[in-house]
């Protein structure tokens, strides 16, 4: 039987957190070849799946740590990401950032499609009939996010069994994705030699953060550590104060917002977003900017990692086997993806950072998105944030492109 307590379970996912980051820290041992090969912020991600399946020790479906790290751990770790950030060295990183976003975005919307005419040709049944309408929320979760996908079901009245169905094909795919992802934060240089890319506009961010960093650094006091929590949970409360201000408000305009598929703007979560990430920004300006120096990243890290846990606890490698069918749709759509973006950064030279980033914040939204920059830096983490609130403003628009060129794909079968 799996704990329901959550209080049992957060121990769990903190004994893991302890284990990887005590182990990763033990040079001249065997850990030291393994995180060599895998590393640790991976495990912090796929440990905890295993705890789902199979050791059974986790029922994600009764707990809500998931909902409490993305609603409460995720902005405040926004804040204190954004702290520190450089934002005149994040607009030198240039466009080749913007281009992997609309790369990414393109590879999901041709990748639907052309999955379903590969799959076509060695099953038919598994693409035939309305198939490509539950895709469609797939393509608006992978583009947008879970608003989004919600607005899919609702424009091509996707039944309830197959939206079930696609939710798992969209997790499970974007899960396996993102940890490979984070597997290839720890290879980068390899894979910017491979690219050919020029990454020190990158590498010049994080070191200028990193010198400010060390210049202030000092042993933080407990008052620094109150003053830390209240800025984080401060905004934190602020930005869930503004999202339900404005949420109902926009809910009042949702049929305006529909025709212009805006519906992002009715998502409390993307509010809760933005309004972190601004003030987070905001505060970066003032005197605030020196919290720094006490750790308010590496404290912003300890809850994206929590978060990272929460995430991949939900993650059951189970129902891969229920339907593979429909994996082998999800698998092809990623693979198309995958190999779009790594086409174009061979063509521009970019580097794995924009690739990573501009994937997740198309697959996995602002939930993910500083996940996967910061695994290259905290410093980074920000950029992520930004190209996934533009996501959302694509996304449905993204989605209603790719869903009538399933369609078209599905009739021709």
């Amino acid at each position: 039987m799996p704990f329901t307590n959550d209080a049992i379970v957060l121990g769990l996912l903190l004994a893991v957190l302890a284990f990887i980051f005590y182990t990763a820290g033990l040079k001249g041992t065997v850990w030291e070849k393994i995180y060599r090969f895998c590393p640790p912020l991976l495990l912090c991600y796929f440990l905890p799946a295993l705890l789902h399946y199979p050791l059974g020790l986790i029922d994600p479906e009764s707990s809500r740590l998931y909902f409490v790290a993305s609603r409460y751990l995720l902005p405040a770790s926004l804040v204190l990401f954004c702290l520190g950030i450089d934002l005149k060295g994040v607009l030198n990183l240039g466009p080749k950032a913007l281009i992997m976003f609309l790369t990414a975005t393109m590879g999901i919307v041709i990748g639907g499609p052309l999955a379903i005419l590969i799959v076509a040709v060695v099953s038919p049944d598994t693409v035939a009939g309305d198939i490509w309408r539950g895709l469609s929320t797939v393509a608006g979760s992978w583009i947008g996010g879970g608003a989004n996908q919600t607005a899919m079901k609702e424009i091509y009245e996707v039944g309830e069994d197959l939206f079930a169905s696609m939710i798992v094909v969209d997790v499970i795919c974007a899960n396996i994705w993102m940890g490979v992802l984070l597997y290839g934060a720890g290879i980068s240089d390899k894979i910017d030699r491979f690219l050919k890319a020029d990454s020190s506009a990158i590498e010049q961010l994080r070191q200028k953060v990193e010198n400010y960093r060390n210049r202030i650094a000092k042993i933080p006091t407990t008052t620094d550590y109150f003053v830390l929590l209240a800025m984080a949970f401060g905004a934190t409360a602020l930005a869930h104060l503004g999202a339900d201000i404005i949420t109902p408000f926009m809910e009042k305009h949702k049929d305006t917002l529909d025709t212009l598929n805006l519906n992002s703007l009715t998502s409390g979560f993307f509010w809760l977003v933005v309004i972190a990430t601004t003030i987070g920004f905001s505060a970066s300006f003032t005197k605030a900017k020196a919290l720094e120096g006490v750790g308010a990243s590496r404290l912003g890290s300890v809850f994206i990692y929590v978060l990272v846990t929460t995430i991949g606890m939900q993650m059951n490698f189970k129902d891969v086997f229920e339907r593979l069918d429909l994996f082998a749709v999800g698998i092809l759509w990623m693979l198309i993806h995958v190999i779009t973006l790594l086409i174009v950064a061979k063509l521009i030279r970019a580097p794995f950072f924009f690739v990573a980033v501009g994937s997740q914040a198309n697959v996995g939204g602002a939930a993910s998105a500083p996940i996967v920059a910061s695994a290259f830096s905290p410093a980074l983490a920000p950029v992520g944030v930004l190209l996934a609130v533009l996501g959302y403003a694509v996304g449905t628009y993204g989605a209603i492109l790719c869903a009538q060129l399933m369609q078209w794909a599905a009739g021709g079968i």
